[in-house]
């Protein structure tokens, strides 16, 4: 199948808009291929022709958000004061907990572990590509960059999941504020602090 016909192209629209909606209603591990193909209204085999399983489809339709993610924790500056989040990880915040129910339902514990695999991925990439273009803060020559760049990432999903998982106590620039903390840190020295 030609990815660039524009009638697959609406296809993959459509299945991916059906399994967001029947993510938003029902845990990931509940949809079927058939309840995807009655929502997207195509049949059974348009979905198989385009994605093999719902977990594919899935981390496909949640592509944009994982980029979001990435670019959101790349354009931290790593100078910023710890009292005090930038707002690329506010906004990533606010995003999150737009979304809570569904990232609730990727990252939790029958979620979709390629979509939280991707999401560390993209995060590590981003951050790698950061650090080895001299933004890397001083006192960890001694950590491979992309070792440094992984600890963050998983850091950052980790505390995502955790945040959607609970009942979210905190208001997002307070879940902000405390992921900043611990993220300044991990990018910092301890003498430099």
């Amino acid at each position: 199948m030609n990815s660039d016909d524009p009638r697959a192209q609406r296809t993959r629209t459509r299945l991916k808009a059906a399994v967001l909606e029947l993510a938003a209603q029902q845990e990931l591990a509940t949809i079927t291929m058939s309840a995807l193909a009655k929502r997207a209204e195509v049949n059974r085999a348009t979905v198989y022709l385009h994605y093999p399983d719902v977990d594919s489809l899935i981390t496909d339709a949640m592509e944009d958000a994982v980029a979001a993610v990435a670019r959101a924790a790349a354009l931290c500056p790593l100078d910023a004061p710890r009292d005090r989040a930038p707002d690329p990880l506010g906004e990533l915040f606010e995003h999150v907990a737009g979304n809570a129910t569904m990232y609730a339902r990727m990252l939790g514990p029958h979620g979709s572990a390629r979509f939280a695999a991707r999401m560390r991925e993209r995060l590590t990439a981003e951050l790698s590509g950061r650090f080895a273009g001299g933004s890397r803060p001083a006192g960890w020559d001694d950590v491979p960059v992309d070792v440094h760049a992984a600890y963050l990432a998983g850091a950052l999903v980790g505390v995502i999941a955790h945040w959607v998982a609970g009942e979210r106590p905190e208001r997002t620039d307070e879940a902000a504020l405390a992921f900043w903390r611990l993220f300044r840190n991990g990018c910092h020295a301890v003498q430099g602090g």
